[in-house]
């Protein structure tokens, strides 16, 4: 039998959902696929429901990179432990930081730190696309990693600069097997500890899947 004090908190709790709409007008990184959607039926006599297929850029949105994304031959989203989207996180404003989320702009919040990490790093989610955005210093990811982080997020398009070409946040990740979380919406979330439930889709040949991503209080 559940307690009912639990119930009582579950029916309470509060929830953030830092997932930004998905729609034909989404921000994407230049060169990935835009949403589109198309009927394939609709309701009407002989046909008693709405049908439609969509196709997209499984990182447009709130999405979890797999390794395959920056490691050839690595696991698919398919294929990953799910344990690290789900759980203990912290949340950490580091608002107007720069290109780079370094050490500096972390240090305050990491006594006692969970093995999930979200930053803020802007005053308000990105509605369109633009390349000024922040990402991880390399060493920031290497880190966190040393301390036993297994998973960060990021409320940019991604943990490294739009006009890298060798990916050094990315393949850290790699190396240390963390896991990613881009484009969240963090705007309206005080820094602190939350739990995390961000799911990725069971797409098994897929390179990322986009995610519903919220944060619920903890007791």
């Amino acid at each position: 039998m559940i307690p009912r004090c639990y119930l009582r908190f579950a029916m309470t709790t509060k929830l953030w959902d830092i997932s930004p709409p998905i729609a034909a007008n989404s921000p994407l990184f230049p060169g990935d696929t835009a949403y589109s959607q198309q009927w394939t039926a609709k309701i009407g006599p002989g046909c008693p429901v709405n049908l439609s297929a969509i196709t997209m850029s499984p990182h447009i949105g709130a999405h979890a990179d797999a390794p395959l994304h920056y490691g050839p031959g690595a696991p698919t989203i398919g294929e990953v432990d799910l344990a690290p989207y789900l759980g203990r996180c912290r949340v950490i404003h580091a608002i107007d930081c720069g290109p780079l989320v370094r050490l500096e702009h972390l240090i305050h919040a990491v006594d006692g730190l969970p093995p999930r990490v979200l930053v803020r790093t802007c005053a308000k989610a990105p509605t369109a696309w633009s390349p000024t955005f922040s990402a991880f210093a390399p060493e920031t990811i290497a880190w966190l990693a040393s301390i036993g982080v297994r998973l960060v997020g990021i409320d940019s398009q991604s943990v490294d600069p739009a006009d890298s070409k060798s990916l050094d946040s990315h393949h850290l990740l790699l190396r240390h097997d963390l896991r990613v979380l881009e484009n969240l919406v963090l705007d309206e979330v005080p820094a602190g500890d939350y739990e995390l439930i961000a799911l990725p889709l069971k797409l098994m040949t897929a390179d990322a899947s986009p995610v519903r991503a919220v944060l619920r209080e903890l007791p």
